[in-house]
């Protein structure tokens, strides 16, 4: 419910404050006083876009602030993005200024515009002409069915729509996969004779590094062990001048070394250099020894790297490369050999997700079938006390194809004469008609599923007379369950409101200014009579205006 609504320099108001309470409400005054200004300020706290032709002349900001009755979601969503709610009220406000920037609080924090409207999705629901006009689309009439269906089909959606989003995708995937067997096919063909050219070689790590060397060696065979075993051969010699000198050194130093451990150090290196010199003498033999003379050799180590050099010039550039392109190849292969596999299980998973959406939409086709039977009667009975007996309403499901809502399409059929065939609402009802029919569907709908706040801008428009007392007497009776808000040019529905404020207009001739005043018993008398003959003090509009509240009091 919403307790308090305040404006400032919105359109012609320049600050009116309306303290709102349960039950019925009605805005009235004259033609362009601004009384449709509530309903926009409802509006801009839902989060729709702001105009700022909005913005009162000479003001640099417009503001709208609210307190509305939270409910435990809303104030959970209000506190996640920063906000507080007090106990149960929450204060909205938006700000809308002349350098084109708009801001949107909630609970004291700035918020997305976006996440007002989530809010006011459930704190309040505004009916004006625009809306009659959305009531003859059918998903607007299949949305209403819903809504009077309740938990059945609401919780049969549940299971249904999950499932056919998961069917929409396996279908997608079986799609894909099948269009594109062809390439897939060629990009296997390509893989496999890749990977077979790369078998038949078998690269290994490091090879290509190894063949290098090896190649060397063979190429330079004959030198290399010809210079191993001169080498070899010299240092063998005792007659070698390195022999020869770490000897003389020897004889001259060994006599004396144990005078000094310093100079025994350095004895005991060149007997280790003489050890040394002898060691390599002997590993530069074993090396003469082990060089191969093979020219066939040279030729296979040359033939190798030249395969090596062909697999890295395709799938390179190094070896390493090759070798990795080789291992992600190998499981890419299994991927695309696995999607033979994989469109046989996805053809049997489409068609036991097909059959759970099948007999899902079948059952909410039953449901809501069920659920048109019911609202029809009910609606054709409020019908019949807005001054339409003879009106026919029938709300046909049929069924066709699944698609995001089940497989139904709803449509509501109406005749407004007795012997007149039903035909499609878009097509059959007059724009009075269709906010009596809007009406009883929202009184219809008020005890199954109540929305706190409902507001009502004018969906009175064409009709007058008897009829405009039943709509009167229906709003009521709405406001029992629900806050109902209603700006109205009919006095005979604004004599059924527990409150009443009147949007007045002043003129000074450079500025038009209006203001909302709420109105006493004697006020209503005066307004009620204004809307009736033009003037509020006519003695015959005032007696009739009483009369209408006293009819209003009548149960």
């Amino acid at each position: 419910m919403w307790r308090y609504l305040r404006l400032e320099s919105l359109g012609v108001i320049e600050e009116a404050e309306l303290e709102l309470g349960p039950g019925f409400t009605v805005i009235t005054g004259e033609t362009g006083a601004g009384k449709t200004m509530v309903v926009t300020a409802l509006g801009l706290l839902r989060g729709e876009r702001a105009d700022l032709a909005l913005i009162r002349r000479g003001a640099d900001r417009a503001r709208i602030e609210a307190s509305v009755v939270a409910t435990p979601e809303v104030a959970a969503l209000v506190e996640e993005a920063g906000g507080h709610v007090d106990d149960d009220e929450l204060v909205l406000a938006r700000v809308l200024t002349s350098q084109g920037r708009s801001r949107a609080l909630a609970g004291g924090s700035t918020v997305p515009a976006a996440l007002l409207a989530r809010l006011a999705d459930s704190l309040v629901a505004v009916h004006g002409q625009s809306d009659q006009q959305r009531l003859v689309r059918p998903q607007e009439q299949r949305g209403a069915l819903d809504r009077f269906a309740g938990a059945e089909v609401s919780g049969l959606l549940e299971q249904y729509q999950p499932a056919y989003e998961r069917l929409r995708a396996l279908q997608a995937r079986l799609t894909d996969l099948r269009t594109h067997a062809g390439e897939r096919l060629q990009r296997l063909d390509l893989l496999r004779h890749a990977l077979d050219e790369i078998d038949a070689v078998d690269p290994q790590p490091g090879e290509d590094e190894e063949l290098v060397q090896r190649e060397n060696r063979l190429a330079h065979a004959e030198s290399l062990a010809a210079a191993a075993s001169g080498a070899s051969a010299v240092l063998s010699e005792d007659e070698s001048s390195a022999a020869a000198a770490i000897a003389a050194a020897q004889s001259v130093v060994d006599p004396v070394t144990g005078n000094d451990p310093r100079l025994e150090a350095l004895a005991e290196r060149l007997r280790r250099a003489a050890i040394d010199l002898t060691d390599i003498a002997s590993e530069f033999a074993a090396y003469a020894a082990d060089i191969e003379l093979d020219p066939s050799g040279l030729a296979t180590v040359q033939d190798r790297r030249a395969a090596l050099t062909a697999l890295q010039r395709r799938y390179g550039p190094s070896l390493d490369e090759v070798i990795a392109w080789a291992e992600r190849s190998r499981a890419e292969v299994l991927e695309l050999d696995l999607d033979d596999t994989a469109i046989e299980r996805l053809e049997q998973e489409v068609q036991d997700v097909r059959q759970t959406v099948v007999d899902l939409a079948k059952r909410l086709t039953e449901a809501r079938t069920r659920a048109a039977e019911q609202l029809s009667a009910e609606v054709g009975r409020e019908l019949a006390d807005l001054a339409l007996p003879s009106a026919r309403l029938e709300i046909r499901v049929v069924r066709g194809e699944p698609g995001p809502h089940g497989a139904d399409d709803v449509e509501i059929w109406f005749a407004a004469n007795s012997g007149a065939e039903p035909r499609p609402l878009a097509r059959a009802a007059s724009g009075g008609e269709l906010s009596r029919l809007m009406l009883a569907i929202e009184v219809v709908l008020a005890g199954r599923d109540p929305v706190p706040t409902l507001v009502f801008d004018e969906v009175d428009a064409g009709i007058g007379g008897r009829t405009a007392v039943e709509v009167g007497r229906r709003l009521a009776r709405l406001a029992q369950h629900a806050q109902v808000i209603a700006v109205t040019h009919l006095p005979q529905v604004a004599a059924f409101a527990d409150s009443h404020f009147i949007v007045s207009k002043s003129d000074d001739g450079t500025v038009t200014s209006s203001s909302v005043i709420g109105l006493d018993h004697a006020g209503r008398v005066d307004e009620l009579a204004r809307m009736l003959a033009g003037v509020d003090d006519s003695s015959a509009a005032q007696e009739h205006a009483r009369e209408l509240l006293e009819l209003a009091r009548t149960p």
